[in-house]
């Protein structure tokens, strides 16, 4: 046999082996993720006119700015409540260049506000199944629930993203920041009531001025009985964000030190706008992760603390028609993280396994409840082990189709650590750390 013969071979049996590496690994894809306050887009008042924040003109700054990021999904405050403009979105700014694949969700305006949130995606990649008001308080806060057009949704298996879109009460003041906290308990109890845990992002213009503020702390430090749904800052940068030099690279607003009229003055000194992420994207274990490193403010390059993003020293972060275009679009920067998918099988499109969302807390009772969070009506029993083995308590429960809290009876065990073991009559189980 020759060598070509034998090197050809070798070749195939190469090809063969990374393609069956890949069936079982299953493909993956990244997404991008954005957002931005667009500063009163076709929202005209006495101060945001015509002159100083036309919307056509913006259109040729928002361009600039999408076209540089390629976001798969962009999601928007501040944007008129009227639908001509966020048809306008899509026609002027996304869908151009041979783009033809964004798609927008319906809008919502149940608080009747001028100003209402969008969302905007990638339809080749992505679809978008339901859309809810989670709260009209103030504003609507919008949950958008879409899923991944994985190579296996013939199947029935994808990967779900829920994006819950914010933006807060501004200004500092105490009744302020209690309109903020009332929005943001809002969204939790609602994610509470109404939903699994899951691959959530809540990204908005939050308006708070440290981490400390109560709508802040609803959504990072919720009550045990709601840990399920806990946020996390991806970047983990907690602390008193407003007029901080120390935070410098992470501020999100105002990109001009002089103002304009409409844009507000003061330069780079507030960190406004986030992307906070739930425990399965951190994790990764509910098919999305967040990709290290990637979350970043858009023109950010934390040497203008105080001063417009375009002053000197000179700003590289982004190129010069980018920043030039971020300098004038808002006042505010956009915000982007991006996300690792594994589209390879993830337990179907009816929701995630029920025991990887159980967990245990105390309740206000200072009993244990265990949280489980199913898709159907089933029934469960229950072990507690000691940690030598032994038995000590069993359960029998029927669960409905939602979320399930089950009190654990726990007052005959000795204080210490358990194991609590969950199992369904298919042979399915899980156990859980249970210390008392």
């Amino acid at each position: 046999m020759n060598y070509f013969v034998i090197s050809l071979m070798k070749k195939s049996l190469l090809i063969l082996l990374l393609t069956l590496i890949a069936l079982v690994s299953g493909a993956q894809d990244t997404i991008t993720i954005m957002h931005y306050n667009l500063l009163n887009y076709g929202n005209y008042t006495s101060y945001c006119t015509s002159s100083n924040n036309n919307h056509e003109q913006k259109d040729t700054y928002l361009r600039t700015i999408t076209g540089h990021v390629n976001p798969d999904i962009f999601t928007v405050n501040e944007i008129s409540q009227y639908e001509f403009y966020h048809n306008r979105i899509l026609t002027e700014v996304l869908n151009v260049s041979g783009k033809d694949y964004y798609r927008k969700a319906a809008i919502t305006n149940i608080a009747d506000s001028y100003i209402i949130n969008g969302l905007f995606y990638d339809s080749r990649k992505l679809v978008l199944y339901s859309q809810a008001v989670m709260q009209s308080y103030v504003r609507d806060i919008n949950l958008y629930r879409l899923y991944f057009r994985s190579p296996s949704l013939a199947k029935g298996d994808t990967v779900f993203i829920n994006c819950i879109v914010a933006h807060l009460k501004a200004s500092s003041g105490s009744s302020n920041e209690e309109a903020r906290a009332v929005m943001t308990n809002s969204v939790m109890n609602w994610l509470k009531t109404n939903m699994m845990p899951g691959n959530f992002l809540i990204m908005g213009d939050f308006n708070v001025y440290t981490s400390s503020e109560q709508a802040y702390q609803n959504l990072v430090n919720p009550p045990a009985s709601n840990q399920g749904f806990r946020f996390y800052d991806p970047v983990d940068k907690p602390g008193d964000w407003n007029n901080n030099f120390s935070f410098a690279a992470w501020h999100t607003q105002s990109v001009s030190s002089s103002g304009n009229g409409c844009q507000a003055s003061g330069g780079m000194d507030d960190r406004f706008d986030f992307i906070l992420a739930s425990a399965g994207i951190m994790q990764g274990n509910k098919g999305a992760r967040y990709i290290p490193e990637s979350y970043k403010a858009l023109g950010q390059d934390g040497k203008h603390f105080n001063r417009s993003i375009n002053d000197s020293p000179q700003n590289t972060s982004v190129p010069s028609g980018v920043l030039s275009a971020l300098a004038v679009m808002s006042d505010h920067l956009p915000v982007i993280m991006k996300l690792k998918i594994d589209s390879g099988p993830t337990g179907g499109i009816t929701g995630p396994d029920v025991f990887k969302n159980a967990f245990v807390y105390r309740g206000d009772d200072r009993m244990n409840y265990l949280c489980i969070y199913s898709d159907r009506s089933i029934t469960v029993e229950t072990g507690i082990y000691d940690l030598a083995g032994n038995l000590k308590s069993t359960g029998i429960y029927p669960l409905c189709g939602g979320r399930n809290d089950i009190l654990i009876e726990t007052d005959r065990l000795m204080p210490g650590f358990y194991l609590l073991n969950i199992r369904d009559k298919s042979g399915n189980d899980a156990t859980i750390k249970l210390a008392l």
